[in-house]
């Protein structure tokens, strides 16, 4: 295997407060390679945002990496200068976020963003900016004239493209996204979608891709990772997962959506909400909800065991698994 073009190592970060010290990403491990779409799942508040601000050096306080390393394209952001992390952040990698009417300025024009955004990163011709601003919306089928257009003029569909070909001025190696389509309609959902992969499949570039809804991302990821209460619960092929799912979050949160294929069948969910990670429960994070808990699970930490090429942090594997190795 290349090396990655992104490996975070047992990364964590809290959120520390007067009150309590709030873990919400606890000792994460992973890889991205060149050219990969990694898909990021998990229930609201399972910490898959933070994870994505702890890699894109974007936390604010009391947000704080307590512990790990970013390493992209072999250096650790982690330990950058917030200047050093200028030159990367947007040429190499970009971040869409999840709001773009929130994350676009209501106060100027599209291109005037576009504008903005190349200069705070090189010294560049007036024309240049004009004629990139103009390809880069090409890319996501949005025509020239709407480079004098505000945010509001747009629809939500717009508006995400919008802040997508915004990260891609630079032609990044790597876009990090942010729930680009939690605000938008099934239809445009896929739209959205179909249009990130193809430009994926044409730039070459990598994605990291946080969803709430497993549905979104089952036919255009390669690898699936599911996040529980600032853990990893598992992770594998997509097609993997969504075939044999070894977690019984991941087979909860299947079971949560339905599908358009094969024989009707009752929606179950899982019972519960997730714990508060300012006092989370002992032994397995996931044990109050699961339906296949045993005794251990109420004591023992659960780590990350591989099965096949799969790993998953369950100890209903702890006997026939090995314990996966650390990257």
């Amino acid at each position: 295997m290349p090396e990655p073009l992104l490996e975070v190592e047992n990364l964590s970060v809290s959120y520390l407060t007067d009150t309590a010290d709030i873990r919400a990403v606890e000792k994460v491990n992973l890889s991205v390679q060149a050219g990969e779409f990694l898909g990021i799942v998990g229930e609201s508040g399972c910490g898959k945002s933070t994870l994505l601000f702890a890699i894109a050096q974007l936390l604010s306080p009391p947000a704080e990496v307590t512990s790990g390393r970013v390493v992209f394209r072999g250096q650790d952001l982690v330990r950058l200068t917030d200047n050093e992390l200028r030159l990367v952040r947007w040429r190499d990698y970009s971040v869409v976020m999840q709001s773009a009417m929130n994350a676009l300025n209501p106060m100027k024009s599209i291109g005037a963003q576009f504008k903005d955004t190349m200069r705070a990163h090189e010294r560049v011709s007036a024309n240049a900016i004009r004629t990139r601003s103009a390809e880069v919306l090409h890319l996501v089928g949005i025509d020239a004239t709407h480079l004098e257009s505000y945010p509001h003029q747009l629809s939500g569909g717009m508006r995400q493209r919008a802040m997508i070909a915004m990260a891609l001025l630079f032609t990044p190696q790597l876009v990090i996204m942010d729930e680009p389509t939690s605000a938008l309609d099934v239809v445009a959902q896929r739209s959205l979608m179909t249009q990130i992969k193809e430009l994926q499949q044409k730039l070459g570039f990598a994605v990291m891709f946080v969803t709430h809804d497993m549905s979104v991302i089952a036919n255009y990821s390669d690898r699936l990772m599911v996040m529980y209460a600032g853990q990893v619960a598992e992770i594998g092929a997509t097609r993997s997962i969504f075939e044999r799912p070894l977690h019984p979050y991941s087979k909860g949160l299947l079971d949560a959506f339905p599908s358009v294929r094969g024989p009707r069948r009752p929606l179950t969910g899982i019972p519960g909400s997730p714990p508060d990670l300012g006092r989370p429960p002992t032994g397995c994070r996931f044990h109050p909800r699961c339906s296949e808990v045993m005794t251990q699970c109420l004591t023992t930490e659960p780590e990350l065991f591989s099965v096949e090429a799969t790993e998953v942090r369950c100890l209903l594997y702890a006997d026939s698994a090995e314990p996966a190795v650390a990257r």
